[in-house]
């Protein structure tokens, strides 16, 4: 369980800094024989922050909790 906590504290310390992150992917607008027009389509992801503290917390209850045993 202290395993499962400290990786729930890293992944929430990191969701609270970083709130999303963006990616982007190439669309085919028209394919006709030689011709090809692509366009590049930007994709973001977010989180609340919210949810990074949730994981922080949780990651640091089991740490916690686990020393106790």
């Amino acid at each position: 369980m202290k395993s499962l906590g400290i990786v729930l504290a890293i992944i929430g310390g990191i969701m609270l800094l970083y709130t999303g992150f963006t990616f982007t992917t190439k669309e085919k607008i028209i394919d006709a024989g030689p011709i090809e027009i692509s366009k590049d389509k930007k994709h973001n992801v977010g989180w609340p922050p919210i949810a990074g503290g949730v994981l922080l917390v949780a990651g640091i209850v089991l740490i916690v909790t686990d020393k106790k045993r």
